[in-house]
């Protein structure tokens, strides 16, 4: 039981959280910048709102789902999980754990089918947050 605890410490501890210029560039060189018309800066500003940049951020919604990584994608709609309840979609056909990885590459696809199907609104962080704002300074300095 120890070694189990110290093992999901350890998990806990390592998550990978970008700083936002090391993000900006990430996300650049995934092709990001402009991908469905969607800014770089607007998807830093998403990102920063969702789950300040780390990529096991999880959030456990009042209908039973839950947001995962570092887009906080949902599991009722895009991933799957062994928790929420009712009918589930798993629509970029991954598990959720998937999302908290450090290597980005499934949350990135996601997000990316995400965005295509529904658009940058998808995201409360982003609509709360970035719509309508300026964005600009979440590139601040980053020298992209």
């Amino acid at each position: 039981m120890k070694c189990l605890f110290f093992l999901i410490l350890l998990a806990v501890a390592n998550a990978k959280i970008f700083q936002r210029c090391e993000w900006a560039l990430e996300l650049k060189n995934r092709g990001l910048d402009g991908f469905s018309g969607v800014s770089l800066a607007n998807w830093v500003c998403l990102t920063r709102w969702e789950s300040d940049y780390n990529t096991k951020a999880i959030n456990h919604n009042t209908d039973g789902s839950t947001d995962y990584g570092i887009f906080q994608i949902n599991s009722r709609y895009w991933c799957h999980d062994t928790t929420t309840p009712g009918h589930t979609y798993n629509e970029c056909n991954i598990n959720c754990s998937e999302l908290q990885s450090d290597d980005v590459t499934a949350s990135v696809n996601c997000a990316k089918r995400i965005v295509r199907q529904q658009g940058i609104s998808a995201w409360y962080g982003w609509l709360n947050n970035c719509k309508g704002q300026d964005v600009s300074t979440y590139l601040a300095g980053c020298g992209l």
